[in-house]
């Protein structure tokens, strides 16, 4: 019996052990990337679009959900906003599910170039994790070495130097910390678009590329949600709308001054 006992224990704490920590998935992350997969944030794909009553300008996409402000004149200079780290759910299956929010320069009605900054949240069964990134697309994104907790408070600012380089910086306002990148590319900025966004994002190992599952978020809200153009600072009010549909709509956008919202509906 005591045997017996024994193994049974054995066995139970065996698969305990054998569930992946937030840290562990983490370390296999950066692990499966410097063996070559690597993570990257994409320009808008674009499925359609219509005109409302309540929503005068909305677009449906099978990568983006937020809000995308496009200059007529004024060229975007930079881009930031404040948001609350959530805590992913799994919508089912084995597999690891991610979303990210972002800010960014670019990569709506100008696809040549991104220049953004974020936070992925990940989950596997009840195990979350985050990874703090920056990306100048169409490079791919590079982790930045920062910790975050569900709940914590932490402003993204994206920032132009030239149409070649900028500044990507994260504040995790909850904690004291910071990072802050500067990045150059041979991909010109058109700095036409400003953005805060929920994105699918992509994995890729060589040439095969793919959206990561996609994880239930919650809502996720940027507060201070503001631009800096040529002539001045500016809120979200007025932003084009965009959703996630990937044969179902899986997110709610909406806009209210300085604020934008993006809420996982399916």
């Amino acid at each position: 019996m005591f045997s017996a006992a024994f193994l049974v224990q054995a066995l139970l704490a065996s698969a305990v052990f054998a569930v992946p920590t937030s840290k562990e998935r983490f370390a296999s992350r950066r692990a499966r990337r410097s063996n070559g997969a690597t993570r990257q944030s994409k320009p808008v794909n674009l499925i359609s679009s219509q005109s409302t009553s309540n929503v005068t300008h909305e677009q449906f996409s099978e990568n983006w959900a937020g809000a995308v402000l496009v200059a007529s004149t004024a060229t975007y200079k930079a881009v930031t906003g404040t948001f609350t780290v959530p805590t992913p759910k799994s919508t089912g299956g084995s597999s690891e599910q991610c979303a990210s929010a972002w800010v960014g320069i670019d990569g709506d009605t100008c696809e040549t170039a991104i220049l953004q900054t974020g936070v992925d949240f990940c989950v596997e069964g009840t195990e979350v994790s985050f990874d703090g990134w920056y990306e100048f697309f169409p490079a791919d994104s590079d982790d930045f070495d920062i910790s975050f907790s569900a709940g914590d408070s932490v402003t993204l600012t994206a920032t132009v130097s030239s149409t070649t380089s900028g500044t990507l910086k994260i504040v995790n306002n909850s904690k004291g910390t910071s990072v802050s990148k500067a990045v150059t590319s041979t991909a010109k900025l058109c700095e036409t678009n400003a953005e805060w966004i929920v994105e699918d994002f992509e994995e890729c190992d060589g040439n095969d590329c793919s959206l990561v599952p996609f994880a239930d978020f919650g809502t996720v809200e940027f507060t201070g949600a503001e631009a800096t153009t040529s002539s001045g600072t500016v809120t979200a009010a007025g932003a084009t709308i965009i959703d996630i549909e990937q044969n179902e709509v899986l997110t709610s956008s909406s806009v209210s001054g300085s604020t934008v919202t993006v809420k996982y509906t399916a």
